[in-house]
């Protein structure tokens, strides 16, 4: 780590800013660099693959005992937060029983990502980092091997640590839903960006990627919990439903507008295009593209969720905020009558699914 003063990122070389692609440039452009990319690499394969690993991964045996300790202590911490705070916060204020189960999940996902895109957002925007503004700078002056500042890796160690506890939590902590199985891919192949990211050092390009993605989980979960809260007590608060119906539009909004706009005209044209303009020989290129657009893809599927709900919305088909990963009641129903049959000793049953919870 390093505890020197920062470069900004915008001053080497003396490059100007440069201006965002239309979707149209971005397509043909990723397209025409990536195929020139494959075609020049005579000896692309494992072997190369192997070496380029040996030669320009850099990563400690004490950073990888650090992110499994803060993996474990992400799980421990949510476990009693959920004990002693959540779940007899949401049975004092007598919300349905349905939703009891789930209510501490959202909490935690609400304290944890409005902590991590607070702190990404400090980053690229409060101090002298200029990467948001002007993207293809962060593989200005990039070398192998190069030392990582300290506030990144701490960005770094929080997130690739809490992406590792999100994988055994979504199998085994959180409520089962369409989309879980999607969740499960969508995490490692998070950890994977993250971690590769860091011992690439293609860390200041991995601070905007979570930027982008951290805000849509923040509004999720604030418009879940005032779900959730809409009915206490048997009665209706208006209050609680205003909310969940703003979260809800302002949900829908920047998902597309830092998703399926800023991340892959910024993120990607900057991985795709200007790195290998910065970066001639640039190691795992295609490793790490076929990531980022996998996340892209990702990205549209749960775009088609959001889709699905304004549609139910606007026919009259739902008339308040649901989240239309889970389940219907009539699947509820069939689940439950199947798991009925079996027994249910030492299981928890969530949306219908009996799963086994190892908090």
């Amino acid at each position: 780590m390093d505890t020197n003063p920062i470069d900004d990122g915008s001053s080497s070389k003396g490059m100007e800013m440069e201006s965002m692609p239309s979707y149209m440039e971005f397509i043909i452009r990723a397209y025409s660099v990536m195929f020139s990319a494959f075609k020049d690499c005579k000896d692309c394969g494992l072997e190369l693959s192997r070496r380029t690993l040996l030669d320009h991964a850099y990563i400690s045996w004490m950073e990888i005992f650090m992110f499994l300790m803060c993996a474990v202590m992400w799980t421990k911490v949510r476990r009693r937060l959920t004990m002693y705070v959540f779940e007899p916060f949401a049975q004092w204020c007598c919300i349905q029983p349905k939703d009891v189960s789930k209510m501490p999940e959202s909490a935690w996902k609400l304290v944890f990502y409005t902590m991590s895109w607070s702190y990404s957002t400090y980053l690229l925007f409060f101090t002298s980092y200029s990467f948001f503004q002007n993207p293809p700078s962060v593989f200005y002056d990039w070398k192998s091997g190069m030392s990582v500042p300290t506030d990144i890796t701490i960005a770094y160690l929080i997130q690739g640590s809490f992406y590792g506890h999100s994988i055994y939590a979504t199998i085994y902590m959180d409520a089962w839903r369409k989309d879980s199985l999607v969740m499960v891919v969508h995490h490692f192949i998070t950890l994977a960006l993250i971690t590769f990211s860091y011992a690439f050092r293609y860390h200041n390009i991995g601070i905007i990627v979570l930027f982008l993605h951290d805000i849509n989980d923040v509004q999720l979960e604030f418009t879940k919990l005032n779900v959730y809260f809409k009915t206490r007590g048997g009665k209706e608060y208006l209050i609680n439903d205003v909310l969940s119906n703003m979260g809800a539009i302002s949900f829908s909004i920047t998902w597309f507008w830092f998703r399926l706009y800023w991340f892959p005209l910024k993120v990607l044209w900057a991985s795709c295009v200007t790195s290998i303009q910065s970066v001639p020989e640039i190691p795992f290129y295609f490793f790490f593209n076929t990531l980022l657009f996998a996340l892209l893809l990702m990205n549209i599927y749960w775009f088609l969720f959001i889709v699905l709900f304004v549609v139910k919305v606007l026919t009259g088909q739902m008339k308040e905020v649901n989240d239309v990963r889970e389940y219907e009641d009539q699947d509820l129903k069939d689940k439950k009558d199947t798991n009925d049959q079996m027994s249910t000793e030492g299981k928890h049953v969530q949306n219908g699914i009996t799963k086994k919870k190892h908090l």
